[in-house]
């Protein structure tokens, strides 16, 4: 699991974010930017939905990986209005104790971009994760029997 890394001389998180991490040796898992899009290509309406659906989008990704949200060791999301900034951390207070719950968030960069991909959509996240190396299974060596002579 990564290590919260907050250096003395700083203060807390400004919000539901770490200002760094440290993660054990492993695979880097690179989640692509998902969006506020269920499983039937719909679009969410609005921002507070889209974050939820976007972060229920990232944690299937993880899961297709082998790893899950305390394996994240950074969020960089992308809202298209400082308008929605509101919804999208309403948003994040709402899910991240179900995804976080020992309150170890990853850091997160947030930005706001002209628009993304499609006009209707409000907010993208990416995510990175380690995976942990699977321990080698050890197989036992079955010992050929051996036959008794006639």
């Amino acid at each position: 699991m990564p290590k919260v890394i907050t250096p003395k001389s700083f203060g807390a998180p400004l919000g539901m974010y770490s200002h760094g991490m440290a993660a054990p040796a492993g695979e880097l898992v690179v989640v692509a930017g998902q969006v506020g899009v269920g499983r039937d290509g719909q679009v969410m309406p609005g921002v507070v939905p889209q974050t939820k659906q976007a972060l229920e989008n990232v944690g299937a990704v993880l899961a297709a990986a082998g790893c899950g949200f305390r394996d994240v060791v950074r969020l960089q999301t992308f809202l298209v209005s400082a308008d929605d900034i509101p919804g999208f951390m309403r948003a994040r207070q709402e899910v991240f104790p179900g995804y976080f719950p020992d309150e170890a968030y990853p850091p997160n960069t947030l930005l706001v971009v002209s628009r993304l991909v499609r006009p209707e959509l409000r907010v993208e996240i990416e995510a990175m994760a380690v995976r942990r190396p699977r321990r080698p299974t050890v197989r036992k060596r079955v010992q050929p029997r051996k036959r008794a002579r006639r």
